[in-house]
Order: C-alpha cells, then sequence, then structure tokens
C-alpha cells in the first residue's frame, strides 16, 4: 500500500479497510466531557479501530508544571502503540469527530518518533458518516506489536527553549483563537494572553468546511504568512500543545515541514508566575 504522510480521502481509507498494514485509531475527545469519545467509539466506530484517549493514551498527566496535556514518555507511548497493533512499518490512520486536532496529537507523536507513514483522515468521523461509509460497534483485539523508539528531541521545546527561540530571532506561532491570544477572553487556563514576542494564526484558518483546505492554498497562505522564513524556523503552541499539532500537520500538507512544537504551550507558559506576559494584537 502507497504510503500516506498528512491526510487521507474517506473514500480511499474505505478501499483499504482490512488490509494488514493498516491501522486506524479513533481519537474522538472533548474537553468538556473527557469520557464523550470513548463512549462514541463504543457506540460506533470505523471498522478495526482502537481508541485512543487524549488524557490517558496521548499525554502523560503524571508531569507537573508542563501544561494541561504534558508531553508522554517515549517508552510510555511506544509501549501503547505497541499494544494497539502498530510497528514501525504500519500505516496509521487517525481520526476524530471534530476538525482534526485530536487525530493531528496522535499524527504529530508518532511523526517526531520518526514514523513516517501515518495520516489524519480528512474530515474524520463527519464525513466518514456523512458518505454512510461502514461503521461497527465491535472492539477487535489486534496481536500487539514491538515498537521502539525515542522522540525527536529537536522538534520539542520548552518555555526555556521558546524563550531562547525567540531571542534568537525564530518564530513563534499562537494557533488560538484571536480573543484568547489578545486576552480578552481564556475559557480554559487561569491567566489570560500570549507569550511577548509570539505570532497569531488561528489554527481554524486551516480548514473549510470541516476539511482542511488543498495543499495548495495552505502553501499560498502560509508562504505569505512566513514572508520569505523558513518553516524550520517556526516553532508552533496554543493553549495546551494539542490545536497547534494540526498547525503542524497543516504546513506539512502544504510542503512546509519542518515546524517544532511548544510541548507546554500556552498553560506550561503560565505554569511559572515570573514569565512576562502580553496582551493585545
Amino acid at each position: 500500500m502507497t504510503g500516506w504522510a498528512t491526510l487521507v480521502q474517506a473514500e480511499t481509507l474505505a478501499d483499504a479497510l482490512g488490509r494488514d498494514d493498516l491501522v486506524v485509531v479513533d481519537c474522538r475527545f472533548t474537553l468538556a466531557d473527557p469520557a464523550a469519545g470513548e463512549r462514541a467509539y463504543a457506540q460506533s466506530h470505523l471498522p478495526g479501530a482502537v481508541y485512543a484517549h487524549l488524557d490517558r493514551d496521548l499525554s502523560d498527566h503524571g508531569k507537573h508544571g508542563q501544561g494541561r496535556h504534558p508531553w508522554p514518555e517515549a517508552t510510555d507511548f511506544t509501549a501503547r502503540v505497541g499494544a494497539w497493533g502498530i510497528s514501525p512499518q504500519t500505516q496509521v490512520v487517525a481520526y476524530d469527530d471534530g476538525d482534526g486536532a485530536y487525530a493531528a496529537r496522535l499524527w504529530f507523536l508518532l511523526r517526531t518518533l520518526g514514523h513516517e507513514r501515518v495520516a489524519a483522515l480528512d474530515g474524520g468521523w463527519k464525513r466518514w458518516t456523512a458518505l454512510g461509509l461502514p461503521v461497527e460497534t465491535e472492539t477487535r483485539t489486534r496481536a500487539p506489536a514491538r515498537y521502539e523508539a525515542s522522540f525527536d528531541a529537536d522538534q520539542l521545546l520548552d518555555a526555556t527553549q521558546v524563550q531562547a527561540h525567540l531571542d534568537g530571532g525564530g518564530v513563534l506561532v499562537d494557533v488560538r483563537a484571536a480573543e484568547r491570544f489578545r486576552g480578552e477572553v481564556e475559557p480554559l487556563d487561569r491567566v489570560a494572553g500570549h507569550v511577548p514576542g509570539a505570532r497569531n494564526r488561528p489554527y481554524a484558518l486551516n480548514s473549510a468546511e470541516g476539511r482542511f483546505k488543498s495543499r495548495e492554498q495552505l502553501a499560498e497562505e502560509f508562504r505569505e504568512w512566513l514572508q520569505g522564513r523558513d518553516p524550520r524556523d517556526v516553532v508552533a503552541m496554543c493553549g495546551s500543545g494539542v490545536t497547534a499539532c494540526h498547525h503542524l500537520l497543516a504546513m506539512a500538507h502544504a510542503g512546509l515541514p519542518g515546524a517544532k512544537l511548544f510541548t507546554g504551550s500556552w498553560s506550561g507558559w503560565i505554569g511559572d508566575p515570573a514569565r512576562p506576559i502580553a496582551k493585545g494584537p
């Protein structure tokens, strides 16, 4: 099977279901009700899909001071991936029922391990069911696989490294909604505002009508935003290191890979009250 490395369309995935080298991962999740995604999975999911819980599987809440969704340790994450039947050679497809941000979190976790054959389902659960494609209620078990890898530390920055990145002239893009960036509202974290020196480009601009914009349109928009800067000079952040991954996926799909992640993001930045906070545009 030809590898998919950023996005895959529902019709294409439907034709590939049942292949031994394919694992589909359901990443549905709701911040307001962390159990909702798993309940939805139990009721119905893509055939053969396994379930990944944002808090339990894609984060490490044993860590403190690293934001609301701390980046997991490689040994823990690879153990979970292996239990899902994923090996380094497996084609992985992740989906959620929103704009793809939770699926993108799994995408970037795997890409940071060096896993190239991983993609998000464009349009996710909503488009899949709108097309009347097959679903099931049965939970299948897969034979576990061996997965040994380490995260590429150069792609993952903490608050101290982000400050050094800014001091060196690097770009920090905050992908939260504009009103959160400006500090006018803050529905999730105890302090409003943004990291001084950050630029705002809401990740919602990557999509239209529930699907990612075309590769060509994204490339044009990102190049205009970058103004000649190398995408490898970019670090993305959000509230907790989740929706920023949507931005990283969109850039990679646009042919502009190499941007990095501020893992703790805003919730990690404000973990130290001595760090500066900016408000306004």
